[in-house]
């Protein structure tokens, strides 16, 4: 059995324009030590598939499918039931620190909170664990910083506190979502070898949620790509970088600038992601996709294995061969 599973997840809005559909039909599984990098441009689904895996949705939001977290569904649990597991064994990062902690209360207080929570530690206990864990995530002088305010610390530290906050309890599952994002690249590097060492050094299966293609080659074993809430590509980051089959995933390995070409010119992908009230009857990539025939805009496409590899699922209605034509081609034009 999977520690994590979901199963044709789904998550909508009630809003004045309609009904949203945010996500549709998303399905993985992850293991122990595992981890999984759910990318896309923003609106495409991402942080809305995780916050409903934790039952974080706002108030008009309605999620269905299943989250199997060891067998139990986190759609289907109480509230109580829930609170027992989310925050201990499986956490979450939230993508901005500075919002996420309470800016009232010391960084010891946040953190001592979750162990007397969880673990039911005394307060001395707790703040002990809390320097550890601070220690382990490289905040100096830790024993002395942490009775500071969430506002006392840099950018790249409130995340690292961030970090701390949510291995307090060991989660077996941990969900980052856009951890690196308004951070400076040196301090996204360090970011990203420190989840590395805390994944092997904790055993934790890692969902990353980001739109940084670079953050997904330095971290995840597995790869799904995301476009107007529907899964466009799936599968080993070495597939999805290096064999990509949908025309999404070549538009956004394009964009990506490269140093071993100089005086490139980065390849952008035209027009604008679907309005989620009004999505296109088709593919949903069909209104941006060069490739898009009078079939990709009249008829959805299934998530089907693709043809150069069982193991890759895509979402096109167009050949392997063709889509490899297309990467060549923009490439030879960058």
């Amino acid at each position: 059995m999977s520690l994590i599973e979901v199963n044709n997840l789904g998550v909508q809005f009630q809003t004045q324009d309609g009904l949203v559909y945010a996500v549709n039909g998303i399905n993985f599984s992850l293991d122990r030590g595992q981890t999984l990098g759910i990318v896309g441009e923003s609106g495409s689904g991402k942080s809305q598939s995780v916050l409903a895996m934790m039952g974080l949705l706002a108030s008009n939001g309605k999620a269905t499918g299943q989250a199997l977290y060891q067998g139990r569904d986190l759609l289907a649990m109480k509230p109580a039931d829930l609170n027992k597991i989310r925050g201990n064994r499986v956490a979450m990062i939230f993508q901005d620190p500075m919002t996420s902690l309470n800016p009232y209360l010391t960084v010891e207080r946040q953190m001592t909170e979750v162990l007397q929570f969880h673990k039911g530690l005394d307060r001395k206990a707790a703040r002990a664990r809390s320097v550890q864990l601070l220690d382990a995530v490289k905040i100096p002088d830790a024993a002395g910083r942490i009775t500071l305010y969430p506002h006392e610390f840099s950018g790249g530290m409130r995340q690292r506190v961030m970090i701390a906050m949510a291995l307090l309890c060991e989660p077996e599952v941990l969900i980052a979502d856009e951890p690196t994002t308004a951070l400076d690249v040196t301090v996204q590097a360090q970011i990203i070898a420190l989840l590395r060492e805390l994944q092997r050094d904790f055993g934790t299966a890692i969902i990353m949620i980001t739109h940084d293609l670079g953050v997904v080659a330095g971290l995840c074993d597995e790869v799904m790509v995301l476009y107007g809430g529907r899964v466009m590509e799936q599968g080993s980051a070495d597939s999805i970088f290096y064999r990509a089959s949908h025309p999404y995933t070549v538009g956004l390995l394009g964009a990506i600038p490269r140093l071993d070409a100089e005086g490139e010119t980065l390849v952008a992908i035209p027009g604008a992601p679907p309005n989620m009230a009004k999505l296109p009857r088709g593919c949903p990539f069909s209104e941006r996709c060069t490739l898009a025939s009078a079939q990709c805009v009249e008829l959805l496409p299934a998530l089907l294995p693709a043809e150069h590899d069982a193991a890759v699922l895509r979402a096109c209605h167009r050949s392997v061969q063709a889509v490899s034509e297309l990467a060549a081609k923009e490439a030879s034009h960058a």
